[in-house]
């Protein structure tokens, strides 16, 4: 029989147990999916140096995800639109939780942390017409659902914390898709949009491009300390037009629209896969292209400085001095001063993404 005694030293002893954090798996810079030699998957944990820290295997393919701020507890999303978001202890590699959205919903691949880890946030969309929708989720209760909110526009993708934390800017693609197969419905009246909510769901800004650019979708986030968002662009209209795929823009300004030169702009065949700041002090933006082969470099007023070429390279994310990229033969590549360079390479195929923790 339990005595009180014993009762109250065993919630001291639970009380006492620490949080197993990332430093317990390695100390991680990074998260990213990828497909294993046996034709299954994995999240894999990243040092800056591009060795790995962790293995842990998925069910399916998975997209991105997003890593709990204190404890070693990832996150991982399935390939958009997915029925599963699953919360792995990344040290142990058990599966936590398997979050499923609610009937009528589907998982868009990415998500955030808010609330110093309180909260997680899932982009989704109505499986009938794709109306955007952000789902908010209870760590603390076992990542309960608590409600969910409209992003405001069609086919949302990436979803990030502004700096103020007080603020989420959307990345509302624009495509109605068909849930069992992915088509897509309404490309000739598609309307992509860039939306800022505040936490409570109301509009803090909307920036929609100009009627010429509607079928640009927009798809990927990049934020910079200071505010400034870069977005990364798909064109989905005639596959021989070289249009910008990355914009910038502050809340309540104009957007700059990022063009490389036109030989250049054509080889990345009108899809920017991933986008992200460089590591050092932000002066640089990049887009990958794993149709083209590519990396371009930008500056922070949209001025194109460079392209590196690279085989299906599309994972990219900031690191000290440039930029960390990925690619679908396993390859991990450092990019500096616009030069790349060998890190690592692993038995894998790297998917779209590299999140950084």
């Amino acid at each position: 029989m339990t005595t009180r005694r014993g009762f109250i030293a065993s919630l001291l002893a639970a009380s006492a147990t620490p949080t197993i954090g990332w430093a317990d798996v390695g100390n991680p810079s990074y998260i990213a999916a990828a497909r294993v030699p046996d034709g299954t998957f994995a999240l894999f944990g990243i040092a800056g140096d591009g060795t790995t820290r962790f293995q842990v295997p998925l069910p399916a393919r998975g997209h991105a995800g997003a890593g709990h701020p204190h404890r070693a507890e990832a996150v991982a999303f399935a390939r958009r639109p997915g029925s599963f978001a699953l919360v792995i202890d990344c040290f142990t590699g058990q599966v936590l939780h398997e979050l499923t959205p609610p009937e009528g919903r589907q998982f868009n691949g990415h998500g955030v942390f808010i609330d110093d880890g309180a909260v997680l946030l899932t982009s989704e969309q109505t499986s009938s017409d794709s109306q955007g929708i952000i789902g908010v989720w209870d760590v603390a209760a076992g990542y309960k659902r608590m409600h969910e909110m409209p992003t405001f526009g069609i086919g949302p993708h990436d979803v990030h914390l502004m700096p103020d934390r007080q603020t989420l800017v959307i990345a509302n693609g624009g495509i109605a898709t068909d849930p069992s197969n992915r088509t897509k419905l309404n490309i000739p009246t598609m309307r992509p949009n860039l939306t800022y909510l505040a936490l409570d769901g109301s509009i803090r800004d909307q920036l929609e491009l100009e009627p010429d650019l509607s079928k640009n979708s927009i798809r990927h986030l990049a934020l910079r300390a200071d505010g400034l968002v870069g977005f990364a662009m798909q064109w989905q209209g005639e596959r021989d037009m070289a249009l910008p795929l990355l914009g910038l823009h502050r809340m309540g300004a104009a957007p700059v629209l990022a063009s490389a030169p036109l030989a250049d702009e054509l080889v990345m065949q009108g899809y920017a896969g991933s986008v992200a700041f460089s590591g050092a002090n932000q002066s640089e933006i990049a887009i990958t292209s794993p149709l083209g082969g590519r990396i371009h470099r930008f500056d922070d007023k949209g001025v194109f400085l460079g392209s590196v070429s690279r085989t299906d390279v599309c994972g990219l994310a900031p690191m000290t001095g440039g930029f960390l990229a990925s690619d679908g033969l396993g390859g991990l590549i450092a990019v500096s001063d616009g030069k790349p360079h060998a890190l690592a390479r692993e038995n894998c195929a790297w998917d779209n993404h590299i999140v950084t923790l």
